[in-house]
C-alpha cells in the first residue's frame, strides 16, 4: 500500500477515534475545558507519522470541536482555542525519541493558546479581584494537568502495543 495513503487513513482513524472520546468526560468545566482521552490518538498519529501528520490531525480535530460544540467569539480566539491549541499536542511528533517530553511540549503548546485567549477574550469570567492572568492560568490548568498526565498514561503504552502490531512507516518523519 502507498505510505501516504496508509497515513491519511489512519489520520482519519484517528481523528475519529479523538472525536469520539472527546465525548466521553471525565469531568468538564462550566464554561468550557474537560478531560478525556481525546489527545491520546493525536499522539499515536504525532509519534507514529512524525509532527507534520500530528499538528494536522491535532489542527483537524480543532476544527471538528469547533463545529459540533464549541464556542468561538472571535476570529482570532476562533484559532487559538481551536486548531492551534489541538494542533500542537502532535508537535509530539519532533519528539518520537522522547515521547512523555513530546506530551509535555505539546500540552505547554496548548496551554499557552488556551491562556492566551483566555486573557485576551474572556477576563470578564475572572472573579473581582483575581488578576486575568492568574484566573487563566489557573482554570485552564485545572483541566490541562489531568489530562496531560492521563493522556501520558495511556498513549505510550497503546503506542507500543500498536508499533507491535501495525507495519512501520518506511519513510523518515517530517
Amino acid at each position: 500500500m502507498d505510505r501516504r495513503i496508509l497515513m491519511l487513513a489512519e489520520m482519519a482513524v484517528m481523528l475519529a477515534l479523538a472525536v469520539g472520546l472527546s465525548y466521553l468526560r471525565l469531568y468538564r468545566l462550566p464554561t468550557g475545558g474537560s478531560v478525556t482521552l481525546a489527545m491520546v490518538p493525536l499522539v499515536i498519529i504525532g509519534l507514529r507519522w512524525g509532527a507534520r501528520a500530528g499538528l494536522m490531525t491535532g489542527a483537524g480535530l480543532g476544527l471538528l470541536r469547533l463545529a459540533l460544540d464549541a464556542y468561538a467569539v472571535h476570529w482570532a480566539q476562533f484559532i487559538l482555542d481551536y486548531p492551534l491549541a489541538f494542533g500542537l499536542v502532535g508537535a509530539v511528533g519532533f519528539f518520537a525519541a522522547r515521547p512523555y517530553l513530546g506530551i509535555i511540549v505539546g500540552f505547554v503548546g496548548r496551554f499557552l493558546c488556551h491562556f492566551a485567549a483566555g486573557v485576551i477574550f474572556f477576563a470578564e469570567y475572572a472573579p473581582e479581584g483575581v488578576p486575568v492572568g492568574l484566573y487563566s492560568a489557573t482554570y485552564n490548568a485545572s483541566f490541562l494537568l489531568p489530562e496531560m498526565a492521563l493522556t501520558m498514561l495511556v498513549a505510550p503504552w497503546v503506542y507500543k502495543r500498536l508499533r507491535a502490531a501495525l507495519p512501520p512507516p518506511t519513510e523518515s518523519r517530517a
